[in-house]
């Protein structure tokens, strides 16, 4: 496989590791629901890549579906390098704007997708999969850098997409279409994807026998091209009006045999023989087919193609779309009264929630939310099957509550003034909003300095020492319990106050009230101990066994390899 170098490669290749751990502030009053949770559809305003972290402890490991809408880096967007990366040439790049004057444009567009990237990648589903919107700047680079960071095997596809119908812009060719990348966390997860099908061309009502009363369509050709020799493919088929019909071949008069060359059925003679009843003959004067003496057939024939099967099958989606084109979009907002210049339509969206046939629990994640357009088709196709799937939306800039979740509290609620019955009346659901707050410095945990509230670090604690998912609902702080995982059972001793913190220990009392040894370790965390673990005659004597102690906050980091 290639590999794609960059300037500032060994600097971010692991930086995801080293981006601390985040708070995330609830705010009540720019939220839509009753209860402020984590477990709700959510609206984050903070940079993406601490938000990204802050979610691992909740969401490792369970997101069906990713769509991600980055800078196109075009030199014409405004963004600018913001992660702060232990890297002299990299705190030069800080904060300063990506225009086409800039010869480290990609390097830096590269830098800063390669953490976030790894970062999604972990809160994927190992049947989960990825889509991003890009241009022609970075399209390669992008491929390159996804083979590297999803593996080659794990590409889907490329699917190209008309953008814009007129363009008088570029050098050579007037750019018109975009790409949208798809990768999958482990490909040999998927199941097939499938398009939805077009009911309207069903329009004929089977007539008798078991399918009676049931839709179906008679124009696909019932023979194919034929790139070798199949001869129980090649046979004559007798006509309503007693003549017999064959495939085209350039060998006559014609015969049963196939030569190289010949078209044949798509059927062999036995499934012909055993499906007679699904074939539809029509007269015509352009058929393809030939009669006995190497004419041109009176007959065609077709197969009845119906719609239950179609339903449930499906059809194979295609790699070029050309029904979701951004003007729409921005038409759409307009009518929302969502000042927004640039968004993606919701129904593209839409497309590929329905293609990967996402599940009515799955979660859909965007970490570049915009206006909201992923939580928009959310909402939307819940409202239309009646399903329960949740959004993650991540947005950076100062608009998160104006535009991004004023859109969605509209389209929930309902817009009055729209065409559409059922946005028109709403389509539902809540959101909780949340801000990116302080990092969690667990060194300064025993100074009293910016200290978490129990939950908070409780979620870090747990989910940086087993890497399993954290559940709030098992939470007993009252008993010091915060969940357990395959290995642990896990404790932590912890106020946010300095005089608790201060004088607080896993004593020897302490560790009785723990309860029974049940195969697992009990991984305790408290700022100190005054317990020696080493005295198996103690410990042995209390009946105690299997307890591993962490001091807050230095061990942490030991535990998972």
């Amino acid at each position: 496989m290639a590999t794609l170098s960059f300037k500032g490669k060994s600097f971010v290749q692991n930086h995801h590791l080293v981006v601390k751990y985040h708070e995330l502030i609830p705010k009540k009053t720019k939220s839509l629901t009753k209860k402020v949770s984590l477990n709700d559809n959510l609206i984050i305003h903070g940079d993406n890549l601490k938000a990204l972290k802050a979610l691992l402890p909740t969401y490792a490991g369970k997101v069906r579906c990713i769509y991600i809408d980055p800078p196109y880096n075009t030199g014409n967007e405004g963004w600018a390098y913001n992660d702060n990366v232990n890297s002299p040439m990299m705190q030069e790049w800080l904060g300063k704007v990506v225009d086409r004057e800039d010869l480290t444009r990609h390097d830096k567009w590269l830098c800063m997708m390669m953490p976030r990237l790894k970062l999604l990648r972990e809160l994927l589903r190992t049947d989960g999969v990825i889509f991003i919107s890009i241009g022609e700047d970075e399209l390669s680079s992008l491929r390159m850098l996804l083979d590297e960071i999803f593996g080659e095997r794990n590409f889907v596809s490329i699917i190209a997409r008309v953008e814009k119908t007129a363009s008088n812009y570029g050098t050579y060719f007037a750019p018109t279409i975009d790409f949208v990348l798809c990768y999958a966390k482990d490909v040999s997860n998927l199941s097939p994807f499938s398009d939805l099908v077009d009911e309207s061309l069903y329009t004929k009502i089977e007539s008798k026998g078991n399918r009676k009363g049931e839709k179906y369509r008679d124009d696909v050709a019932l023979y194919q091209s034929s790139l070798d020799t199949r001869p129980n493919q090649k046979y004559f088929i007798e006509c309503p009006d007693g003549s017999r019909v064959i495939p085209p071949t350039k060998y006559l008069p014609p015969n049963e045999i196939a030569q190289p060359g010949d078209r044949v059925w798509r059927w062999t003679k036995d499934t012909y023989l055993a499906n007679r009843e699904l074939l539809v003959f029509k007269k015509s004067s352009k058929s393809p087919l030939l009669d006995e003496k190497g004419n041109q057939a009176k007959w065609n024939i077709y197969t009845k193609s119906y719609l239950s099967e179609r339903r449930r099958e499906g059809t194979k989606p295609r790699n070029f779309l050309d029904e979701f084109i951004n003007r729409k979009a921005a038409d759409y907002l307009k009518k929302l009264g969502i000042d927004y210049a640039y968004s993606k339509p919701k129904e593209l969206i839409g497309y590929f929630l329905r293609v990967i046939k996402t599940e009515k629990d799955a979660i859909i994640l965007d970490s570049f939310a915009g206006s909201g357009t992923t939580a928009e088709a959310v909402l939307a196709l819940n409202k239309e099957d009646n399903g329960a799937r949740r959004f993650i939306l991540v947005e950076c800039e100062d608009y998160a509550d104006k535009i991004t979740a004023e859109r969605i509290r509209r389209v929930i609620k309902g817009v009055t003034s729209a065409k559409d019955d059922s946005l028109r009346k709403g389509f539902g659901g809540s959101f909780s909003f949340f801000e990116l707050g302080e990092p969690i410095e667990l060194e300064n945990i025993l100074e009293g300095k910016r200290l978490p509230s129990y939950l908070d670090l409780a979620r870090y604690v747990f989910y940086t020492a087993t890497g399993d998912e954290f559940l709030p609902e098992q939470v007993d702080e009252d008993r010091h319990f915060i969940g357990e995982s395959k290995e642990y059972e896990v404790y932590l001793f912890y106020k946010p106050d300095l005089t608790y913190l201060k004088s607080t220990a896993l004593t020897l009392d302490i560790a009785k009230t723990l309860g029974e040894y049940t195969g697992k370790k009990k991984l305790v965390f408290a700022p100190t101990k005054y317990l020696d673990l080493n005295d198996s005659e103690l410990l042995a004597k209390h009946g105690l066994k299997g307890i591993e102690y962490c001091q807050l906050p230095f061990e942490i980091y030991n535990l998972r390899e």
